[in-house]
């Protein structure tokens, strides 16, 4: 009997390359022009002052948004599910299922067809959620419900993890044990793609930054 055909490889995701990129909502030209490249894993960090553009940014890099003009694609690849899919956001306010901890990391497992109690306990160690796996939730502390948000997002094993100004607002602890977790894993060959107004964490994490202003790239 043959072996069953091996499954095929699929390409990198970098580099990641946005041309001419223009994004128009409402009559209002929000994204302008912009062409820039990132060709290396690592963490690059998106700054600029409000109404820069950079959550608009992100999501047209994620999926969320069609650009009305230009182009992003991925190693080559225009966006669509089979880019997507190895991609994951966390927002600045964390999107939780109704239930327990581990049920919102079990869930987005399923949507990758899996199912593992021992990556489960895994994440929920590293975001320090040891002992919270069945607490649901909403009854978390917005620190603890920012770290669930990671650890779910961790659960699809994304090449490429956006972070929409994630540590706004949260307690030192929170941000600590996040930045940790970047930082590790966008040492491991992760892309990182993070959203701060924060200059000293830009500092502490950035390998390159991206800074924005009214819609544009004004210095990689």
């Amino acid at each position: 009997m043959s072996d069953p055909p091996l499954a095929p490889i699929a390409p990198p995701l970098l580099p990641l390359q946005v041309r001419a990129l223009t994004l128009v909502i409402d009559g209002n030209r929000l994204l302008k022009d912009m062409t820039f490249e990132l060709v290396s894993p690592g963490t690059t960090v998106i700054m600029g002052p409000n109404g820069a553009g950079k959550s608009l940014l992100l999501r047209t890099l994620h999926g969320l948004l069609q650009p009305t003009s230009g182009s992003v694609t991925w190693g080559g690849t225009q966006i669509d599910h089979r880019v997507t899919r190895r991609q994951a956001m966390v927002f600045q306010r964390p999107v939780l299922l109704r239930r327990t901890a581990r049920d919102n990391i079990a869930f987005a497992q399923k949507t990758r067809g899996e199912s593992d109690a021992g990556v489960i306990d895994d994440l929920l160690e590293r975001v320090r959620l040891t002992g919270h796996g069945m607490t649901p939730a909403r009854k978390l502390s917005g620190g603890e419900q920012q770290r669930l948000a990671l650890a779910r997002a961790l659960a699809t094993a994304p090449e490429i993890l956006f972070l929409d100004e994630a540590t706004a607002s949260l307690d030192p602890v929170s941000t600590r044990i996040i930045e940790d977790i970047v930082t590790t894993d966008a040492s491991k060959g992760m892309k990182v793609i993070f959203v701060t107004h924060n200059r000293h964490q830009a500092e502490r994490l950035a390998s390159d930054i991206l800074f924005l202003s009214d819609g544009e790239v004004c210095e990689h």
